[in-house]
C-alpha cells in the first residue's frame, strides 16, 4: 500500500515537472518569436514589416508595443505601411485607455 502511494507521488511529480518544463520552453519560444518579430518591424525589406505589422495587429496592447510603433511611425517611408500601423496604434491606444479606465473603476 505505502509502495503503491509513493509510485503515485513520484508519477504526479514527474508529470508536474514536465509540465513546468513545457511551459518554460514555450515561454522563451514565444519571447524569442515576439523579439524576431519586433526586429522585423525596422527591416529593409518592405515585405518583412508588412509581416511584423500584421503579428503586431494580433498583439495584445502594452507600452512597449505602442512607443514601438510611434517610433515605426517616424520611421517608416511608405505610406501604405505607416497607415497600417496607425489602425494598430490606434487600436492598441484605445485598449489601453480602457484597460486602464477599467481597473481604475474597480480600484475606487
Amino acid at each position: 500500500m505505502a509502495d503503491r502511494l509513493n509510485q503515485n507521488l513520484k508519477t504526479i511529480g514527474v508529470v508536474v515537472l514536465a509540465g513546468a518544463a513545457a511551459g518554460v520552453v514555450a515561454t522563451l519560444l514565444v519571447r524569442n518569436q515576439m523579439v524576431r518579430h519586433q526586429r522585423g518591424l525596422f527591416s529593409p525589406h518592405a515585405f518583412q514589416r508588412l509581416a511584423a505589422l500584421g503579428h503586431m495587429a494580433r498583439a495584445e496592447a502594452s507600452v512597449d508595443r505602442i512607443n514601438l510603433l510611434r517610433d515605426f511611425m517616424v520611421w517608416e517611408t511608405r505610406p501604405i505601411l505607416r497607415s497600417r500601423a496607425r489602425a494598430i496604434l490606434e487600436r492598441m491606444e484605445s485598449e489601453a485607455h480602457a484597460s486602464r479606465l477599467s481597473s481604475a473603476g474597480g480600484a475606487a
